[in-house]
């Protein structure tokens, strides 16, 4: 009789305990649009254990997020592949990746080969690619058919109908508009803090000619589809996702070359859903969830087929944006080294305390 009791007694607190187990939760730090909630859904249908819980960034909140945190609070974040190897030399906020768990197969192979040179460390790879596209400018060409790349932006003849984001993509944009190359500058800070004062100069005068600064793709959708701006800095995606409402508004690729990055995928250092990060991964790479993934960022996943699976609008509106020659000459952004940013972050506080 007391051995009954006792099993069943057991068999209670077993159902209990059961009962009562919580989910594992993944703490996703990404960008606005890279966890649509159908594929949150899909992937917790999929993974009942996991439960995601999602913080929408930027690659500057990313770094300072992780940095006040000393890289916990996350489980994966998504920093672009040229803002991963001095965060982590400075202020170590990743782990290295286990390559073993995640299908890097599906991956276009120059573009994982270029992320992991990009991230490598001590022998020891920090990033995979998720999605890539490009910045430049985006024209509505009913009005603005002659733009063509950064130097319009400040263009009088657009007084008061152009727009631009006050981050570091426009600094760099200004200079190659100035004739200036940013990127063969990085190993020398005296020659690049010369092109920061002629750029910051510039933007400075600028400042006259600008409508507004927009802040997210939201923001800068309503000032195009509006027609208060008509030529506008922009990521390529943006423009991508409203070709469809308005086809007049295309992206144009500077004539400069098109800023190119890879939104990747990162582990923080003190992530504590390992496996539940890798089986996101593995999970959004799959060609049906990429095509979800791309109808909600507009971006082009780092998969071989990456454009088809695109929604058709916006393969329509990147066919419509890019021919070979744009394609070739793509400026990707180079690895930033230590201390650039805070340079750059001066430069930007300069132009925002600058009065019109």
């Amino acid at each position: 009789m007391r051995h009954s009791i006792r099993a069943i007694l057991a068999g209670t607190a077993a159902v209990l305990a059961a009962g009562g187990a919580q989910a594992e939760t993944l703490r996703l730090l990404t960008w606005g649009s890279y966890a649509p909630e159908e594929v949150i859904q899909m992937f917790e249908e999929a993974n009942p254990d996991i439960d995601v819980e999602v913080t929408y960034s930027n690659n500057e909140e990313m770094i300072a997020k992780l940095r006040a945190t000393g890289g916990t609070g996350y489980d994966l974040a998504q920093p672009s592949h040229d803002r991963i190897y001095a965060a982590q030399v400075e202020y170590n906020i990743y782990k290295p990746l286990d390559l073993s768990k995640i299908d890097t197969s599906v991956m276009t192979p120059n573009l994982l080969e270029g992320v992991k040179a990009n991230t490598t460390l001590d022998g020891e790879v920090y990033a995979v690619p998720h999605q890539w596209g490009t910045s430049g400018i985006m024209a509505n060409t009913a009005e603005a058919p002659d733009a063509t790349g950064w130097a319009d932006l400040c263009d009088e003849k657009y007084k008061g109908r152009t727009s631009m984001r006050l981050r570091r993509t426009i600094l760099l944009g200004t200079a190659y508009a100035m004739g200036m190359d940013p990127f063969a500058l990085y190993d020398d800070t005296e020659a690049y803090q010369d092109m920061l004062d002629k750029v910051t100069e510039k933007l400075i005068a600028c400042k006259d000619i600008i409508k507004t600064y927009w802040t997210g793709g939201d923001d800068l959708s309503a000032l195009m589809l509006s027609g208060e701006v008509i030529v506008s800095e922009t990521w390529d995606s943006t423009a991508f996702k409203i070709y469809n409402e308005n086809q007049d508004i295309v992206f144009v690729p500077p004539e400069t070359g098109a800023l190119a990055w890879i939104d990747t995928f990162a582990i923080p250092r003190g992530g504590e859903a390992d496996d539940a990060a890798y089986k996101w991964i593995n999970f959004v790479m799959q060609p049906e969830i990429v095509q979800l993934m791309s109808a909600s960022t507009g971006a082009i996943a780092a998969v071989p087929n990456g454009i088809d699976l695109l929604p058709e609008d916006k393969r329509a509106a990147v066919q419509a944006a890019f021919d070979e020659e744009d394609i070739a000459n793509l400026k990707f952004f180079a690895n930033i080294p230590p201390g650039l940013e805070d340079m750059e972050g001066i430069a930007l506080e300069r132009i925002k305390a600058a009065s019109n």
